[in-house]
């Protein structure tokens, strides 16, 4: 039934007078984000083994939402997918798309393009030109095979397909190089610059290709061109030193970014979209350019992607996708003949780019795996390539059919990166050197020597617990203390994560700061700078940004670089002092897991049961150690010994013997459950059989340290791992 889109309404009466929401627009689009955001979100849950960006999920969410699977339903499509309904979702989601476009330019550094040197420039001209002479003939096929290509142009066809296999989606690639750990590796560094360069190369070509799809004349393309540079050169010439004076006035001196700049520069973002459209170009054009008008690694950059990245990226950027699955009708991919078109597409867009970027690559003497990894790298597409399929059926340029055997095979291209680069390209972790523990330093009863350890920290509830924790360590005695302290970033797909990860890495894994009065990687940091001020302690601050199924990776290694002989992890339930428990989430008890698994050194679970939070420091602290007997033990031993070094430290250690071993001696205590406090009938007690010329050379296993001021007996206990409890 035919609808006039003039005639429906925003808003609803409501049931209760008898109007259907699903009639109006409002209350529709409603329901239609709602199903996409469910949809998506359910895929990139399912997706997440698989280690595939959250692009692949809500592609393949906005394919089924379409007439490729539940729009089959034609009762389905026509109540909650109307015709009607889809210039308003276009709409909506074009806002998204604008500022994202923006969120893109504000990621390029157009410096990071100039200082990568001629390598990346040569690796992205291969990487664009012989895919676009594969499209070239690619473009001639389908506009003989499929039926009513041959009515387009030639020159509009021919662009349009060149760019769609020849372009490189930057942002994916970002974060796909993110999620291996790649993107501060010199072969990160490399397919990002290339990116960089194919993602400028591409929207140039973009601009010409939505000229040449225009109504007009030849010369109306040469003006929408022309006019297209001056709006470039306009930009760069009086926007970027303004925005460079706004930049300067948010700077990190100041506490607060004035909202009217915030308002300015997002209504620069509209007003760049609307001169591009104006001129002929697509308005996404035009929020490219502004943001990157806007300095790189400022305050400024980092809180207006603070302000608007999960509103654009987790609600606006999916009904885009859904819009292009709607769009989408796998069904017309019909017969052997279509499907055949299907495989050429998909394996000219791999070919031509994987081959052109592997043997540029070797003539840089690039590594033959290396080139390899990067011409997968490069062949990553996503939402760029469905702007530039959008745009060509927007502009009548490609048909149903065409539309959708390229969005599939974007979808190919896309999801078989991360899995066919980690199979092919992981740099080694480990080397394979021996377990260290505290008790090595110890044996080598050299003053001289310096304890190392490395403290983990969620947040700014782990510091005063560490802190107590560290200053009761620290010797005045044995060695100096050196504490090298990491703050651990779960990896999301927001720009401000990428970001953070390439200041963070330096050679894929985390760096530390080595100057003391220099820059210091966080907040967090402020205050274990106050405190090395006290002297023999040494503090080294830095950021693990990963995903928490690698997080153990970044721990391992840095254990493992740095020699440390304890890592210090915080309990993934954090106590505070009015009894409440908050569960920082199950993800973080697995990173604990892994690290205790394949650690190199002595591993320690800090669990604060609001230490803390107190209200006055304590002058003293009292330790009680509890032994039972085998390494475990004696590692915490060790800690206590260097414990009872301190002078405001009292040290208590309770030894449990078999019970045979505990009869001649006058002094001993044989312990029995309680019946009032344990009603349980049967008790276990885990001792170990005490071996010692095999303890000497047994891998330590990790302790626990626990804090607690539940009672005013004991301050905090050691004991080995598996003996989590209350004294």
């Amino acid at each position: 039934m035919a609808v006039n889109i003039t005639s429906i309404k925003t808003s609803s009466n409501g049931a209760w007078q008898g109007d259907n929401p699903l009639d109006f627009a409002f209350p529709l689009l409603i329901l239609q984000t709602i199903l996409i955001l469910a949809v998506s979100r359910s895929l990139a849950f399912l997706l997440k083994p698989l280690r595939q960006p959250k692009v692949i999920a809500e592609i393949v969410g906005g394919i089924l939402l379409g007439p490729s699977a539940f729009g089959r339903n034609h009762h389905y499509m026509h109540r909650v997918f109307p015709k009607w309904s889809a210039p308003i979702l276009e709409s909506v989601a074009s806002i998204g798309l604008l500022f994202f476009l923006f969120l893109v330019g504000l990621e390029l550094d157009l410096s990071s393009i100039r200082r990568s040197g001629s390598r990346a420039f040569g690796i992205a001209a291969a990487g664009i030109t012989l895919p676009f002479v594969c499209g070239i003939g690619v473009a001639f096929v389908l506009r003989s095979t499929v039926a009513g290509e041959d009515q387009v142009g030639y020159g509009q066809f021919i662009v349009f397909m060149g760019v769609a296999l020849s372009i490189t989606a930057f942002p994916v690639l970002a974060r796909i190089l993110a999620e291996l750990k790649l993107l501060t590796t010199r072969v990160g560094e490399t397919a990002m610059a290339a990116a960089a360069f194919n993602d400028v190369a591409a929207w140039i070509l973009l601009a010409l290709a939505v000229a040449l799809a225009g109504d007009g004349v030849p010369v109306v393309s040469v003006w929408v061109m022309l006019s297209g540079l001056g709006f470039v050169g306009f930009m760069m010439l009086a926007v970027r030193p303004a925005m460079r004076w706004v930049a300067g006035r948010c700077s990190s001196e100041h506490d607060a970014v004035d909202e009217a700049y915030i308002c300015l520069t997002l209504a620069g973002v509209m007003a760049s979209g609307f001169l591009t459209d104006l001129i002929g170009i697509h308005a996404i054009f035009g929020a490219f350019v502004f943001g990157l008008t806007i300095p790189k690694g400022g305050a400024f950059a980092e809180r207006l992607m603070e302000r608007i990245e999960d509103f654009v990226s987790g609600l606006l950027l999916p009904l885009y996708f859904a819009s292009s699955g709607l769009k989408t009708d796998v069904a017309s991919i019909r017969g052997g003949k279509s499907w055949g078109l299907l495989a050429l597409v998909i394996t000219t867009a791999c070919a031509g780019k994987i081959l052109g970027t592997f043997a540029v690559a070797m003539m840089y003497m690039i590594p033959a795996r290396e080139a390899l990894v990067l011409g997968l790298l490069m062949n990553t597409k996503g939402l760029v390539e469905l702007i530039v399929l959008n745009i060509g059926k927007e502009k009548k340029v490609l048909n149903d059919e065409t539309f959708a055997i390229l969005v599939l095979m974007a979808l190919f291209t896309t999801f078989i990166t991360t899995p066919t680069v980690m199979l092919i390209y992981k740099p080694a972790r480990h080397s394979g050197t021996p377990r260290r523990k505290l008790g090595d330093l110890t044996a080598t009863k050299e003053s001289k020597d310096e304890l190392r350890m490395l403290a983990c920290l969620h947040g700014p509830g782990n510091v005063p617990s560490l802190i107590t924790l560290v200053e009761s360590i620290r010797s005045t005695k044995i060695s100096q203390l050196k504490l090298f302290v990491m703050h651990l970033v779960e990896l999301t797909e927001r720009s401000s994560s990428i970001i953070m990860v390439q200041r963070a890495r330096k050679n894929g894994f985390p760096f530390f700061n080595r100057r003391r009065g220099g820059r210091w990687h966080d907040r967090l940091s402020g205050a274990f700078q106050a405190y090395s001020q006290l002297g023999r302690v040494k503090v080294r601050p830095t950021t693990a940004i990963s995903a928490l199924a690698t997080m153990h990776e970044d721990i391992c290694h840095v254990a493992e670089t740095k020699r440390v002989a304890v890592i210090i992890l915080p309990f993934h339930k954090q106590y505070w002092g009015d009894e409440s428990v908050e569960n920082v989430g199950h993800g973080w008890r697995g990173v604990n897991q892994r690290v205790l698994k394949h650690a190199p050194c002595s591993v320690g679970l800090l669990v604060d049961r609001g230490l803390g939070q107190a209200s006055r420091p304590n002058p003293s602290q009292r330790v009680c150690i509890v032994f039972f007997g085998g390494p475990d033990d004696r590692e915490a031993l060790e800690l206590g010994g260097r414990m009872a070094e301190h002078p405001a430290v009292k040290v208590t250690v309770v030894r449990f013997v078999e019970r045979e071993e505990a009869d001649g001696g006058s002094k001993a205590v044989t312990l029995r459950p309680s019946p009032s406090k344990s009603p349980e009938q049967n008790y276990s007690f885990s001792t170990a059989v005490m071996n010692r010329q095999k303890e000497e050379v047994k891998i330590s296993q990790p302790s626990i340290f626990s804090r607690d001021r539940s009672n005013g007996l004991v301050d905090s206990w050691i004991g080995s791992s598996g003996l989590v409890n209350y004294l």
